[in-house]
């Protein structure tokens, strides 16, 4: 219910009409003079009155500006337009359990609102989910946050405590199938999709055959810095965004572990590294050739974002000093976010142009030698589809001679061939 006004609608149009007549009669007050008198006369403040005059004067087309109804029309078209973009807001980080095609359950809804009502709203959250196919009204939140938990609620709860009992004293080594057979054994009558869900809930697994080989080991969130990128991979000129990323390549002495480090710029590779092992020196000596490339050429590198995913190598504290030394900021992709577009192109090309094409491989040696040629020829002779199909550093070379105005050819940096 909207407030009642402070003056009744008659009393304004009298008020109006008196002032009018002071100035148009005998008397030609000034509108500030005459709304002053008038105000005084009926308990009105003077520049309230001296408001409404002009707004009447310009709904009456004698003075130029927005009319009341404009006026009521713009703010009824700024509320639906708020309105619109809090259901966009709220699609959007709704859209995990929204892609797929059953209706998320109750309790989903239920989470996903208690998240996220201090910022949205409840009421304007089931709407704009009812919108999207996941019906559900305020009143069925708020029954579900008073009433007393379900059977199955406590019962699941009480399942979790056994499952996390048995996992644990069986090494960790358990999967569904073996704990939903110990629980039965130890007369815990339960289902194993029962099992199966609610191991996924505790985050739990039995162990896997063979080896799953991780590149990314996720660091302490209190220690993560955010992503300043917000996968938008472009850049107005060299030096102003790196990413960096790594990857691995089976031989038969073990896994081989590859750093790049690339300006999105051009698209040019800057540093990188290969090694036996994940240690933090991968990452750091790649980053440690950009910035030598960048120093010998004369070029300066404070403010560069310095964008990777969230693994323990980039987030490292020796890692992070080097970036502070070099007056980079750091940026680290947001969760969720399987791939950041240019580190993993790179990958994929450097996997499909040279790894798969000329393995298998013996072991270090042979890999890194072959990652120096496919570095060399990426920069210097490969044409990029992101540079307008001409090599990265022919594209830099561009870049810098437009900024100086040379008309001259200036030789390219050295190859290898």
């Amino acid at each position: 219910m909207a407030a009642p006004r402070k003056y009744p609608d008659e009393l304004r149009e009298r008020a109006i009409r008196f002032a009018v007549e002071l100035v148009q009669g005998p008397e030609k007050l000034s509108v500030n003079a005459a709304c002053k008198r008038v105000g005084e006369q009926l308990g009105i403040v003077p520049d309230s009155l001296r408001n409404w005059v002009q707004q009447a004067r310009i709904d009456a087309g004698a003075a130029p500006g927005l009319t009341t109804d404009e006026r009521a029309r713009l703010a009824e078209l700024e509320r639906e337009n708020r309105e619109l973009r809090r259901a966009n807001a709220i699609l959007k980080s709704a859209s995990g359990f929204l892609r797929g095609r059953a209706r998320p359950a109750i309790p989903a809804l239920i989470d996903y609102i208690d998240q996220h009502r201090q910022e949205f709203g409840v009421e304007p959250i089931c709407c704009a989910l009812t919108e999207a196919g996941a019906k559900i009204a305020p009143s069925t939140y708020y029954a579900a946050r008073t009433r007393a938990p379900s059977a199955r609620a406590v019962g699941d709860e009480q399942l979790k405590a056994e499952i996390d009992r048995v996992h644990a004293a069986n090494l960790g080594v358990y999967g569904a199938r073996k704990i939903w057979r110990a629980l039965n054994r130890e007369g815990v009558p339960v289902a194993r999709c029962r099992v199966e869900r609610l191991m996924r809930e505790l985050g739990l697994a039995g162990v896997v055959r063979g080896k799953v080989k991780r590149t990314t080991v996720p660091a302490d969130v209190a220690a993560r810095p955010g992503d300043l990128v917000d996968r938008i991979f472009s850049a107005p000129a060299p030096n102003r965004l790196w990413v960096a990323d790594l990857t691995y390549v089976a031989t038969w002495s073990g896994f081989v572990y590859v750093a790049f480090v690339m300006d999105v710029f051009s698209r040019r590779i800057v540093g990188w590294r290969a090694s036996t092992s994940l240690r933090t020196d991968l990452a750091l000596d790649a980053l440690e050739q950009g910035l030598w490339t960048r120093a010998r050429d004369a070029r300066d590198v404070s403010g560069l974002v310095h964008h990777s995913d969230r693994g323990v190598q980039y987030l490292a504290i020796r890692y992070t000093e080097r970036l502070d030394a070099a007056g980079a900021l750091r940026s680290v992709g947001s969760k969720g976010d399987s791939y950041d577009a240019a580190a993993e192109s790179l990958i994929g090309l450097y996997k499909t142009e040279l790894i798969r094409r000329r393995g298998p491989w013996q072991g270090l040696d042979d890999v890194e030698l072959a990652t120096l040629e496919y570095v060399d020829w990426f920069n210097h002779r490969r044409l990029h589809g992101a540079c307008g199909d001409i090599p990265p550093v022919e594209y830099e070379d561009n870049h810098y001679r437009s900024i100086v105005g040379l008309t001259e050819d200036s030789p390219a940096e050295p190859s290898l061939h």
